[in-house]
């Protein structure tokens, strides 16, 4: 009788003490759930904060929907089966700018339908580059080649290249041209058969005098504008470069070495053991048949009327753009007070800053 009333007097207790436990436990999820509520919203008001900032344009959108980068791979309707039909050989992505609005001779070739085809009529690769490489969109991309089509690469390795340029630490670059192109305008694009690499050419003969005394263009810190190759860095500062309404590029490879991330002599170079040959056709403007580009040229104008040619007509366009674009730099370095020619020596930026400080 007195184990049986013992056991009677326990349970209330045990009663007891469980809800208490209970009660404990629940008050201290409780207060859990409370603190890690309060640290996510001062999360958010934190990442509002600086979204606030930074993104003022951006403020009608609510912050997870918003993707800050893209890029300019094909996506397939459904989902495939193999993936590696994801990626280009040497994973690449392939962009044509068509100038001619002729895109149905491409569908023959075999990679044709996993490239991406813009077209334009009567447009510059530069006029295309401005508007569809943004560097917000390409930033993905370790380097961008910005080609003519007038190029032949049966001697050229893209992946064997990028090791190369990734080695030499080259921000700017370009395959070397082979000798035997039908188009050479500068020296230093000339292929050096014995180098895998070169960054100065030396020239005594005409007006520009090329020696290891030659800090600049196009002695050394030179690339021609046919087949530059950018890195990330140097494409972004290249697009702001680029003038939106000077669609030749003419000027342009006088002062990309600008935009090498440093020492223009040692970050810009042509690689000589990946070359290509420039044919030099001539299609922007008139046909790439020669037989035509020639009989267009024969044809006798009207009675009173003058001669029309669109290749002297676009020369005549890319003349005047290089002597705007020459303006603008000029205008530009003489508005910008803080601005230091990072290429002049000590004391020739000694000499500018006086110069300013006088006239500011």
């Amino acid at each position: 009788m007195g184990k049986s009333s013992l056991k009677m007097t326990q349970l209330p207790f045990m009663a007891v003490v469980c809800i208490v436990m209970l009660f404990v436990v629940y008050r201290t999820l409780k207060y859990q759930s409370y603190q890690e509520q309060i640290d996510k919203q001062w999360n958010i008001r934190e990442e509002e904060k600086a979204y606030t900032e930074t993104s003022g344009n951006l403020k009608g959108l609510p912050q997870g929907i918003i993707q800050a980068t893209s890029d300019l791979e094909l996506r397939r309707l459904w989902s495939p089966s193999n993936l590696r039909s994801k990626f280009l050989p040497d994973n690449f992505t392939i962009i044509l700018f068509h100038y001619d609005a002729n895109l149905d001779g491409w569908w023959d070739l075999s990679w044709s339908s996993k490239a991406i085809h813009i077209t334009a009529q009567n447009q510059t690769k530069w006029w295309f580059a401005k508007r569809f490489l943004h560097p917000d969109i390409v930033s993905i991309y370790d380097y961008i080649f910005l080609w003519d089509e007038d190029l032949g690469v049966e001697h050229f390795s893209p992946s064997r290249y990028i090791e190369i340029v990734k080695e030499e630490g080259l921000e700017i670059s370009q395959p070397a041209l082979d000798p035997n192109s039908t188009e050479i305008h500068h020296r230093i694009t000339v292929r050096a058969r014995t180098k895998k690499v070169h960054r100065r050419v030396y020239e005594l003969r005409g007006n520009t005098k090329c020696s290891d005394a030659s800090k600049g263009p196009p002695c050394t810190g030179f690339v021609e504008g046919m087949a530059p190759v950018f890195s990330r860095s140097a494409w972004y500062c290249t697009w702001h470069l680029i003038q939106n309404d000077l669609v030749h590029g003419w000027g342009l490879d006088m002062k990309v070495g600008y935009c090498a991330q440093g020492e223009r002599t040692q970050n810009v170079g042509v690689v000589d053991s990946e070359f290509v040959v420039h044919k030099g056709i001539q299609t922007l403007g008139g046909s790439d048949d020669p037989t035509k580009v020639s009989s267009q040229k024969r044809k006798t104008p009207r009675h009173g009327a003058a001669a029309f040619d669109q290749r002297v007509e676009i020369r005549r366009q890319s003349t005047w753009e290089l002597e705007v674009f020459n303006e603008r730099w000029n205008r530009a370095i003489a508005e910008d007070k803080n601005w230091v020619n990072p290429f002049k020596s000590d004391k020739k930026r000694i000499r500018q800053r006086q110069k300013t400080n006088r006239f500011s």
